[in-house]
């Protein structure tokens, strides 16, 4: 038996060259490389969006020595808990707190102290027609409620439950910002109002108007956070005694008014101002090329890009198959010092013939309506545009829109490249992320240590 199993291990042991049919070294397929074709990139002003429904938004201020300074602030409509609702007999405020819930995604200095304030605004939110992120909200000059201190955006928080007719109870809370309100202003305009008010929401809205919540100038680089309004868990607070039907004592209950942007809206407004920086050198000159490119969320700043001379490739070459084609982007070095870090994730896309944004074909997995397209890379971790921490850099695969490209297929009405959340892939300008980077731009005959971005094609000539 020991005899027989030998043979047929010596027997299965052939060397790989001699497995599968031979092949004709004058029929082999030969791939060939190229990384010198021509990138042109430009940065350009972004977009601006609508911040209404907006998973998480963005409030905070950014003090960036290279993008100067970013400002988001809140507004929200306050919603009525119920319809109808009622405080009962005699009602006594004890407290009301704002409640922002984090929406995980902080960008910035996390040890500094920040201060934020809250005022009232002057118009019904929910009768607007437009939530752009450059729409100045307009506000009372009352401040209603501050808050100083340290953040903890992600450590959860321990409050109190109020029981009615029972022991109140501690429970542990997701991270977030409690800033108290004015006890005379909540009773005015919440807690003695006509009952009226609460029969609807849209009655509410129309009288209480809502919040806006903005961050004051920090000493440091500052911060932009981002809190989520997709549930009804952040809201204002009210703390009040009322009379006990049962024991005719007075009883502490609460309630909240929920901040939820699926009932009303919640929106930010976010400005940037590039004074003496030297993206605003870049911008007010769109036709030169420069060494740097940078990318801003928040409808900050996107990079565009082109490859005038790809049709010389194909003219010089000749026909070809593109076997695979990475765009690759290096982070300029020294841009990216704490609390500063790079984007974690590019967005790649295109323009189609009426300058709307599309996914280019290695990234089309297509939508309700539309097919995917059949060369579309398996992932998006093998399309790529992720940060390597390592290389410092950005890796896109792009072969079906460079074969795409090459055969005249696809027009390039403009490629752009811009910042995108980790844990979504934005078409659109992104408001949910904080993270910027200032990237490469191509370089013909760049050396050792040069940061650029090259464009590398593998490909096999045809006839």
């Amino acid at each position: 038996m020991t005899l027989l199993i030998s043979l047929f291990l010596f027997a299965s042991c052939e060397k790989t060259s001699t497995i599968g049919l031979q092949i004709d070294p004058s029929t082999a397929i030969q791939g060939s490389l190229v990384d010198t074709v021509t990138i042109s990139s430009r940065t350009l002003s972004d977009q601006i969006v609508s911040t209404n429904g907006l998973a998480r938004n963005p409030l905070g201020l950014l003090k960036d020595p290279l993008f100067g300074q970013t400002e988001a602030s809140l507004s929200m409509a306050v919603n009525v808990p119920s319809s109808a609702y009622n405080f009962g007999a005699t009602p006594t405020l004890d407290s009301a707190i704002l409640v922002l819930n984090y929406g995980g995604e902080f960008y910035g200095d996390s040890t500094a102290n920040y201060s934020f304030e809250v005022r009232q605004l002057m118009d019904n939110l929910s009768t607007a027609e437009s939530f752009l992120s450059n729409v100045n909200w307009a506000t009372s000059n009352t401040l209603l409620g501050s808050k100083s201190g340290k953040i903890y955006p992600n450590t959860r928080v321990k409050v109190t439950d109020i029981v009615a007719g029972k022991a109140d109870t501690i429970r542990s809370a997701s991270p977030q910002i409690r800033i108290p309100i004015n006890k005379a202003f909540i009773e005015e305009n919440i807690i003695n109002i006509n009952t009226d008010n609460f029969k609807y929401n849209e009655n509410f809205l129309r009288f209480f108007r809502g919040l806006q919540v903005k961050a004051s100038t920090p000493s440091t680089n500052g911060a932009m956070m981002f809190f989520e309004f997709t549930g009804a868990t952040s809201g204002l607070y009210l703390y009040y005694k009322k009379q006990n039907t049962t024991t005719n004592q007075p009883d502490t209950v609460s309630v909240n008014f929920p901040i939820v942007n699926t009932s009303a809206p919640v929106v930010s407004t976010v400005t940037h101002n590039y004074s003496s920086t030297p993206v605003a050198t870049q911008l007010a000159n769109p036709n030169q090329q420069y060494p740097v490119t940078y990318l801003q969320p928040l409808s900050g700043l996107r990079t565009k890009i082109a490859f005038p001379y790809l049709k010389n490739f194909v003219a010089n070459v000749g026909k070809v198959v593109v076997n695979k084609a990475e765009l690759v982007i290096d982070l300029s070095s020294g841009t990216d010092p704490i609390p500063f870090n790079a984007a974690p994730r590019l967005a790649l896309y295109r323009y189609d013939i009426a300058e709307q944004r599309k996914n280019i074909p290695d990234n089309d997995r297509g939508s309700l309506t539309t097919p995917a397209d059949p060369r579309v890379t398996q992932t998006a971790a093998i399309f790529g545009g992720y940060f390597n921490a390592i290389k410092k850099q950005y890796v896109f695969v792009v072969t079906a829109y460079i074969q795409d490209l090459i055969n005249g297929k696809t027009q390039d009405y403009g490629t752009f490249l811009a910042p995108t959340p980790t844990d979504q892939f934005s078409l659109a300008p992104s408001m949910a992320s904080g993270a910027r980077a200032v990237i490469g731009s191509f370089k013909k005959n760049p050396v050792a240590g040069d940061n650029v971005m090259k464009l590398n094609i593998y490909y096999t000539k045809i006839n």
